[in-house]
């Protein structure tokens, strides 16, 4: 049944206070036609991107020259090209509005307590500049780096934009073959990694890693290793080619950093594909088209503001890193975490939000939903006055895990449940600080965005579930795939389905409020009987229920149709008998339909997902029916997939 009231509303006093509605009004401005609510202003935006784009650079205070032309072959996908005229440079824009407070604050579990100021920040910076110049970097060489989510790690990171060299990161808990198989592929000049890292109060030394990576990375000229753990310098002297960080650090005074100013779409990350259906593919994203959708992203639909205290949960492996750290352009202190959420006792991100006075609290569907398992309630043991804003991505929210944040966490919130992709880096759709919240819905498209779904015979339809399509050119599209010269896995990817329109592999759907429901990846829907049905349509059934911890559900080939099969991740001392399998068939039937009710309910003890924590449907359908899974490096827990081979229930 659909909710009569949202969720949330905001007051007119927070509407008339957000950046939104100043650059709404900017906006009329530049349209010359009134402008009066983010439906009109999300319509021009796609209706006149040279406006909006050029509108946004000049709003947000993009540092560089922008050049007369704003979209050159806006017609033409891929082949659109944003200020072709343009020259700027990433890490200059990143450094160029120091807020009054913290650049950085930095928590490892309860081991590591740290903070850096923006002059702090800009002398790491240099000095890592001058190390890098030592060694040749430039102009489109790689620098890779294997690091937890600390302050070193953006120190790096800038120092190798500043250079108008390419970034690209992993986290430290990866195998040495996950890393190889991102990292081999792009052939780096540095390589950047920790010592070691925390998790769930356990100290993991990572510096045997090191080594071999090293070793199979021959076009590596030198290795900085990060000290975490107390290791580096040990490190350092007995690995080839490695420098401790600090070594390096103390050895060079901070000088004025130099910015290499590039063409807009000059390369500027390399990111990395899941991985879980074979090797990953690396996806190029350009400095201008990073910057002006996290710029817009954060400072209108985050209302992100200088002095902010934004957090957002990630590793270094996930894209949401990357958009992390764009809020130093904002003039924003960026709050990083590294380790477990959930070490000692469930509270740590919640203890850093009360103590840091935190402003954006991002995190994921997962850490939502487990958090209401757990039976927290941090409204009545944290001091959250200061969030504004929370924002859950990674997968979808469900139900339960809206009304959740506003009966548990906190009552007077937006919530901006939020999604685009590694693909895009970046937002199709996401919170819209003006507008109500409604019970399991993303607010609105992003602005700049021509997003849509589509039937299978590409008509737009609303109403309906369908494919996530965007029908127009916008800046962040990838410029390439490394090792693709003629760009025919991009196309593939991408623009395989339909003609001149990215595809982007999501089964969605509009509700009548504007908003969105993203059901599931499309690769992953099942088809019973030919009727399509996203996974997390199953998954916001079940997953109410206390007796489940979570759950995976696939497609499997029986009997010349697809029948649905799910697997429950069960409480303690919880088994799976008939009066449970009972419940949870009811509990599907009732909250989705009949046709959502699994042939087969399996429980198993653990769940494979991959480093970003997401759960891995593609891989276990491989595994039941016998199919070799291609990459499992890119899984946090392997031998989770073992669990699902040759179960009996499921040869009948």
């Amino acid at each position: 049944m659909p909710h009569a009231k949202p969720l949330w509303t905001p007051s007119p006093e927070t509407v008339k206070n957000t950046t939104m509605t100043d650059f709404m009004s900017r906006a009329a401005e530049r349209a010359g036609k009134p402008i009066n609510d983010y439906d009109a202003l999300h319509a021009w935006s796609v209706e006149d991107r040279e406006g909006f784009w050029t509108l946004i650079w000049d709003y947000c205070g993009v540092v560089g020259e922008r050049g007369e032309t704003a979209l050159a072959d806006g017609d033409k996908m891929p082949g659109a090209r944003f200020f072709p005229d343009a020259r700027i440079n990433f890490a200059e824009n990143l450094l160029a509005k120091p807020g009054t407070g913290d650049a950085l604050v930095f928590r490892g579990e309860d081991k590591v307590n740290l903070r850096w100021s923006w002059s702090e920040l800009r002398d790491r910076v240099s000095q890592v500049q001058q190390f890098l110049r030592e060694q040749g970097v430039g102009v489109g060489d790689r620098v890779a780096a294997m690091m937890p989510n600390m302050p070193e790690t953006i120190a790096a990171m800038l120092a190798t934009t500043s250079l108008g060299a390419v970034w690209s990161s992993c986290s430290p808990d990866f195998g040495t073959q996950g890393v190889l198989d991102r990292f081999g592929q792009i052939e780096p000049t540095i390589f950047v990694a920790a010592d070691g890292y925390y998790y769930n109060g356990k100290t993991i030394d990572v510096t045997a890693k090191i080594g071999e990576v090293l070793e199979r990375l021959p076009t590596v000229k030198a290795a900085l290793i990060v000290d975490y753990v107390g290791k580096s310098v040990e490190a350092a002297s007995r690995i080839e080619k490695a420098h401790a960080w600090d070594t390096v650090l103390s050895s060079r005074q901070p000088e004025e950093v130099t910015f290499e100013r590039l063409p807009f779409d000059h390369p500027i990350y390399i990111l990395f594909s899941s991985g879980t259906t074979g090797i990953p593919k690396c996806i190029v994203h350009s400095a201008g088209g990073v910057l002006l959708q996290h710029l817009k992203e954060q400072q209108l639909h985050a209302d992100i503001r200088p002095n902010d205290r934004f957090f957002y949960f990630t590793t270094c492996g996930w894209m949401m890193w990357n958009w992390l750290v764009s809020g130093l352009a904002s003039g924003a202190t960026l709050l990083l975490y590294d380790g477990s959420p959930f070490y000692p006792d469930g509270n740590a991100i919640f203890d850093y939000a009360d103590a840091e006075k935190m402003t954006y609290f991002g995190t994921s569907a997962k850490f939502i939903d487990s958090v209401r398992k757990a039976g927290l309630e941090p409204m009545k043991t944290h001091d959250l006055s200061s969030v504004r804003v929370m924002s859950s991505t990674g997968s979808p929210l469900s139900p339960e895990g809206f009304e959740f944040v506003y009966s548990g966490i906190k009552d007077d919130l937006h919530l901006a449940s939020i999604s685009g992709g590694t693909d895009v880096a970046a937002c199709f759709v996401l919170g819209v600080p003006t507008k109500p919240v409604w019970i399991g819905e993303i607010q609105g498209p992003g602005l700049g965005m021509a997003t849509d779904v589509w039937d299978d015979d590409g008509n737009p339809i609303e109403g309906e579930k369908g494919e996530l399509v965007c029908t127009k050119a916008f800046p962040s599209m990838p410029i390439m795939f490394w090792n693709d010269p003629d760009g025919s896995k991009y196309r593939s990817a991408y623009f395989e389905r339909f003609d001149n329109i990215w595809c982007h592999g999501d089964f969605a759907e509009w509700t009548e409020h504007g908003g969105m429901i993203i059901h599931g990846r499309s690769d992953a829907t099942l088809n019973p009987g030919g009727v399509r049905i996203g996974t997390a349509e199953i998954y916001n059934q079940v997953e109410q229920l206390d007796e489940v911890i979570e759950a995976i559900c696939i497609g499997q080939q029986w009997d010349d149709d697809v029948r649905v099969v799910l697997f429950v991740r069960l409480a303690e001392n919880v088994e799976l008998d008939e009066a449970l399998e009972a419940k949870i068939r009811a509990q599907i039937k009732t909250g989705a339909t009949p046709r959502h009710v699994p042939a087969r309910i399996v429980a198993v003890a653990d769940i494979p997902r991959t480093k970003s924590g997401k759960i891995t449907e593609l891989a276990v359908r491989d595994v039941v029916h016998g199919r070799e899974v291609k990459n499992k490096e890119a899984l946090a827990n392997p031998e989770a997939l073992e669990l699902f081979r040759d179960i009996p229930k499921l040869a009948s």
